[in-house]
């Protein structure tokens, strides 16, 4: 099992989420839970298109951190 971070952007009328260690991996949704579930599929197919195409599964690297900052 590998955990990879995902960001997800409001995309004005609907959200879009991808993964910063699997280029080209995205997905959109209407709702969060739709998006999360998307992404999910959409990194599951990624994942397996690498393996078929026998490129390296990359290790998951990337952390997401949230810094306050004074406005």
């Amino acid at each position: 099992m590998k955990r990879y971070a995902i960001v997800i952007e409001d995309a004005g009328t609907n959200l879009a989420a991808y993964v910063p260690d699997l280029p080209g991996c995205v997905a959109t949704g209407k709702t969060e839970a739709e998006v999360n579930e998307l992404i999910r599929e959409a990194i599951a197919m990624h994942l397996e298109g690498m393996a078929e195409d026998g490129l390296p599964i990359p290790e998951p690297s990337s952390r997401v951190e949230y810094v306050e900052v004074s406005t």
